[in-house]
């Protein structure tokens, strides 16, 4: 299938010049920290305007490999709680970014929690906005996308596991890319001490209890 943008012209410019534009200000280089390769990041996906500044200076320090998942949040209450896409394609304005289907039916294989499901893919913003940016810095990947919404603790554990073995499995690099806006729902005193948490957590690769 081919899935059609959803947030273009909202969350970031339809015109593909000042998109491409945008996102070359957004991922600002530096000489005396040049990208390295790693297993998984986290970046925002609110509009562009809001993140976009966050999620470049975070993928400005990544080489992204050829392959990648997209592990987002399903924002919206219609089509599955652990969704994903195993073919075809999603369009931005600057082009098709296509599905990696053996990575796809990886994945399904090993987390049959995973349902096929382009319904809570089709207006889902989380995983869209992450792929202007990758198609600039590496206009040849290939990618899984994987929408959660609400689920047990259990199986989010479930899903992450899966993802674990694949990723450990995989012959090539694949990156893990994560997006979240952590919190954002209440004071700004409030959201820093409550990111702040789950940023140490991640940073002393800690699971949470």
């Amino acid at each position: 299938m081919l899935r059609l943008p959803a947030v273009a012209g909202r969350f970031y410019p339809s015109h593909p010049a000042e998109l491409t534009a945008l996102i070359h200000k957004c991922v600002v280089s530096d000489p005396a920290k040049p990208p390295v390769r790693v297993g998984a990041c986290l970046v925002p996906h609110a509009g562009y305007v809001y993140s976009g500044h966050v999620a470049g200076a975070v993928l400005a320090r990544i080489a992204p490999p050829a392959k990648i998942i997209i592990l987002g949040v399903r924002h919206y209450p219609h089509g599955e709680a652990a969704a994903i896409l195993s073919s075809g394609a999603w369009r931005t304005p600057l082009g098709d970014a296509r599905i990696d289907e053996p990575l796809a039916e990886a994945l399904k294989k090993a987390c049959p929690l995973l349902c096929e499901d382009s319904v809570a893919h089709s207006a889902e913003h989380s995983l869209e906005v992450q792929l202007p940016f990758l198609q600039v810095l590496a206009p040849d990947f290939t990618f899984v996308p994987v929408a959660l919404g609400t689920l047990q603790f259990e199986s989010l554990v479930g899903v992450g596991e899966a993802i674990a073995r694949v990723l450990e499995a995989s012959k090539e690099n694949v990156l893990l890319l994560t997006t979240s806006d952590l919190n954002h729902y209440e004071d700004d005193a409030t959201t820093r001490i409550k990111d702040r948490k789950a940023i140490e957590e991640l940073l002393a690769l800690q699971p949470l209890p």
